[in-house]
This record gives structure tokens, C-alpha cells and sequence, in this order.
């Protein structure tokens, strides 16, 4: 019998339900909510005449539903994911977890009450290019990891995260925050353990000169790839008060450093990491189909261009380089059956306190801050019970 899904929530992540609805194979979608009528029609364009369509959250958990997607602005997550979890069904919550740490532990402390299973779409640990990474290093190919970079180039990002809430600090506590925790998460898993003191510093150094603003907050559907240079961009959020250039040092659990660098307005849109380890080090040039991973693992007198090894990543289908179908898939089935999974709620919690803590630190100018640990009862649910998605082994 297919599961059936619901989703609340049907903006801009709304093509990764399409991957869910399999009518027949195993999964489809039956309802769906969203206070935008013109988002209701789309999803009953979409997905037939049989979907329900709903404006409010509680009613759409009135329906027959095995699990929902909460896809719904970020600062809604724990409430919907909170109410998906004390309904009983399985929840799968759109990156970050929530935008403060209290926000992601009401969610984890709903999941431990209820017994519920809480999935968070970290999709980025389903990325053919981090998996290659976190191969070669479980491999030992460069041997103990000791630091981790990361620069991501958001080339897009007047477009896609200054005309609409993501560019309001209220709703997103910040994109340090918002987008970092893709990245945030990624640093955490391939160091093997999660941030306890981080600095950070940054500002908003384009887009607060940039006048052209909307009259009031909407959300933006379509997107002018052609604007250049930054601060020709139009149409910005009435709000603007998030930094586009943030910078974070991290001092890890285990023992590893790591950096994590940000800007919204680079020509180009990708992300580079840079693990190094006591035997070598390994980074990504290019992060979807056609990207390398290069690994230097011999002693070289200088510039060496040319790495020792290579790994190269083929083509996928699927958005963000074929994760999104795989992160669906794992979701349905954990839905389904439990057992272990990629992604980590207990991890996701931890990369939106480093996130946190890392805004904080910024706005006061760098000052250092302690990541808020998670409580042991709460870590305790979730550890070692791989129906309910437990954090990786080895993580601190």
C-alpha cells in the first residue's frame, strides 16, 4: 500500500515532493497545505483532483496521512513539525531544523515524548560530491582529519535570499544561519564531530546600499540570473537587515578546526571544501555532475597543480545533483521501516547551535561563543536508536 503524504508548506522546495509521489510504487501525495491559493493551485495541477487542499496546517492533519513534509518558512518549523509529531506521523523538516536552538529542541523533545521518527533534509550528505569526500576520508586517504574549510560562493544570492523573508533576521535569525547549515553540517561530518567554541565576523556590505526594495514581503517564484553587478539588483525585501559576508572559525569536539566562509554577491555559485589531514589533504573543484575530488597524499617541493589522485563524480538526474531523489527515497523508507539514515536530527541540532552561536558571535564583533549542548535526555533518545535516526558514530 502506498504511504500516504502530506505536506505543509508548498513554496520554494516544492519540487522535492514530486519525488514522493509515486502513485502505485509505494508513496503518494494526498494533501497539501499552504495559505496561497495560486501555491493550492499549482499543487492541484500537480497532483491531480484527488489532493486535498488546505490553508491551515491543523486541517490537513485531519486527513488519512502515513508522514508529512514540513516545507513551510523556517521560523514555522517547530510549530508544524511539533504538530506532525504529536499526531503520529513521520516528519520529514526542510533544512535548517528551526532558526533558534530552542526551536530545534522543542522538536527533538516532541520526538522523544511521542516516540516519533523526525527526519531533516540535510540533503547535501546525499550529494554524490561530499560522499566522495566522506569516502576517501573513511578510507583513511589522508589520513586523521585535524581541519576542514569551506568557502561557498553564493552567486545567486541577491536573487534568491534578499527578496523575500530569508533577508529578514526576525524569520532566519540570519543566512550565516539559513544557508550555512547545509555547510555547517557537511563540516561537522566529515571532521567527525560538531563545533563547541566558535568566532565569527561578517556584515551586510552590498545589499544594505541597494534602495530598490519591495512595497511588502512576498515571496519570489521566479529569478533574474542575469543581474550584474550586485548592487544592480531590484526588488529587495522591505527588510534587510541580514549580513551578505560572514566568516566563522570552529573549534571542534575531537579536537578538529575549522573555517566556514560565505558570501552572497561572487560571479560564480559553488561550493569548496579543503580537508586536511596527517597524511594528506583532499578538496572538491565544482560540486554537482562533472566535479573532481583531488587528493595530494606525496610530499611535494612546492605549487603542485596536479594532484596524486582524482575522483571524478558522473552524471546524476535529480535536482542538487541527484540528492533530492535519494533524500526522498531514504525519508519514505525510514518512514516506512526506521533504521539508520545519512542524515542526523541530533546533527542537524547541532549545526543550527553553531549557526547560532556563530550570529551571535559575529554581531558582536567576534566575540567567542560556546555552542549550546544538547540535553542528555534528549541526545539519549536519539543515540544509538537507529529507528529514530540516530547521530553518526564518533560524532562529539
Amino acid at each position: 500500500m502506498d504511504l500516504r503524504i502530506g505536506v505543509i508548506g508548498f513554496g520554494l522546495r516544492a519540487g522535492l515532493v514530486e519525488h514522493a509521489h509515486r502513485p502505485g510504487a509505494g508513496s503518494r501525495v494526498v494533501a497539501v497545505c499552504d495559505p496561497r491559493p495560486e501555491r493550492l493551485a499549482v499543487a492541484a495541477e500537480r497532483f491531480g483532483p484527488g489532493v486535498a487542499l488546505h490553508r491551515a496546517a491543523e486541517r490537513l492533519l485531519a486527513d488519512d496521512l502515513d508522514a508529512v513534509f514540513v516545507l513551510s518558512p523556517d521560523h514555522l518549523h517547530a510549530e508544524h513539525a511539533v504538530a506532525v509529531l504529536e499526531s503520529g506521523r513521520a516528519a520529514y523538516v526542510e533544512k535548517p531544523l528551526e532558526i533558534t536552538v530552542a526551536g530545534c529542541d522543542r522538536i527533538l523533545a516532541a520526538a522523544a515524548r511521542t516516540g516519533g521518527r523526525v527526519y531533516v533534509g540535510h540533503n547535501m550528505r546525499h550529494l554524490p560530491v561530499v560522499l566522495a569526500m566522506r569516502e576517501l576520508i573513511a578510507a583513511g586517504a589522508i589520513g586523521e582529519v585535524t581541519a576542514v574549510w569551506c568557502r561557498h560562493f553564493v552567486g545567486h544570492g541577491g536573487d534568491y535570499y534578499f527578496t523575500d523573508w530569508h533577508a529578514d533576521r526576525s524569520r532566519s535569525t540570519g543566512l550565516l544561519l539559513q544557508k550555512g547549515a547545509h555547510d555547517l553540517d557537511v563540516i561537522h561530518w566529515l571532521a567527525g564531530g560538531y563545533a563547541t567554541t566558535v568566532t565569527a565576523m561578517g556584515g551586510l556590505t552590498v545589499y544594505g546600499r541597494v534602495t530598490d526594495r519591495r512595497a511588502e514581503p512576498a515571496p519570489k517564484d521566479t529569478y533574474d540570473h542575469g543581474t550584474w553587478p550586485p548592487l544592480a539588483q531590484t526588488g529587495l525585501n522591505p527588510v534587510v537587515d541580514v549580513e551578505d559576508l560572514s566568516m566563522v572559525t570552529m573549534a571542534l569536539g575531537n579536537g578538529t578546526f575549522a573555517t566556514y566562509q560565505q558570501c552572497h554577491y561572487t560571479p560564480d555559485y559553488w561550493r569548496n571544501y579543503t580537508v586536511i589531514g596527517t597524511a594528506g589533504r583532499l578538496e572538491n573543484f565544482g560540486d554537482g555532475p562533472g566535479a573532481q575530488v583531488r587528493v595530494w597524499d606525496r610530499r611535494h617541493r612546492s605549487y603542485a597543480p596536479e594532484p596524486d589522485h582524482v575522483v571524478r563524480i558522473g552524471p546524476s538526474a535529480g535536482g542538487h545533483g541527484g540528492a533530492d531523489p535519494a533524500i526522498v527515497a531514504e525519508f519514505l523508507r525510514f518512514a516506512r521501516d526506521g533504521g539508520p539514515t545519512l542524515t542526523s536530527p541530533v546533527a542537524a541540532r547541532q549545526a543550527v547551535a553553531t549557526g547560532c552561536a556563530a550570529t551571535d558571535s559575529l554581531r558582536a564583533g567576534g566575540a567567542p561563543r560556546v555552542v549550546e549542548p544538547l540535553a542528555a535526555e534528549v541526545l539519549a533518545y536519539f543515540s544509538g536508536n537507529a529507528d529514530r535516526g540516530s547521530p553518526e558514530k564518533g560524532d562529539d
